[in-house]
């Protein structure tokens, strides 16, 4: 059994018969009363947020999660399709599971995390940083590069980001997934 003293970033917790991430967590201790444990929690099968307290060292329940490598195919009204790179068995996972749905591009190597008790997929996991095509951008100022000045820019996948004035397009860009923010050109 767990306890709160297992608590970390990421985990997923059992709670009233659904899941959740923790997203944050921490401790409160006071001189007389006995330490408590609290968790900012989101949804995994759910769209909730909620917040959590336990005393130290509660039983908490975590549920086993496998990560296991797939590969984006493509998306259709059932969902988003991934492929097992070592079965070739196919699965399709909804959007909302999905950390970052707008940067999926066809081919790109995902990790797929599967609740161990129902062998259920609960989410899809982007690299952290991944290169897209620059399609369209507005031509930048010659010269305006005194500020970090930033243009919208639309990359293959069909997301905006924004992006220094330098990058034009047809220019390969590398992007964080989990903030949406432009990280670097790619050279050739």
């Amino acid at each position: 059994m767990a306890t709160t003293a297992d608590m970390r970033t990421g985990l997923i917790l059992k709670i009233e018969g659904n899941l959740y991430s923790v997203v944050e967590f921490g401790q409160n201790k006071t001189a007389r009363a006995a330490a408590k444990v609290w968790a900012k929690l989101k949804g995994v099968d759910n769209s909730k947020t909620i917040e959590q307290t336990w005393n130290s060292g509660e039983t908490i329940y975590p549920v086993r999660v496998e990560k296991r490598p797939y590969q984006y195919l493509y998306q259709d009204e059932s969902g988003c399709n991934f492929m097992d790179n070592d079965t070739f068995e196919q699965i399709t996972v909804s959007e909302h599971l999905v950390n970052a749905p707008q940067f999926l591009k066809d081919g790109l190597e995902v990790i797929v995390l599967i609740n161990g008790e129902s062998d259920a997929p609960i989410g899809v996991e982007l690299p952290e940083k991944i290169e897209l095509l620059v399609t369209y951008s507005e031509p930048g100022l010659k010269g305006d590069t005194a500020t970090r000045t930033l243009k919208p820019a639309t990359v293959e996948t069909g997301a905006t980001v924004n992006v220094p004035l330098f990058v034009n397009e047809g220019d390969m860009i590398r992007v964080n997934t989990k903030s949406g923010e432009y990280v670097e050109r790619v050279k050739n």
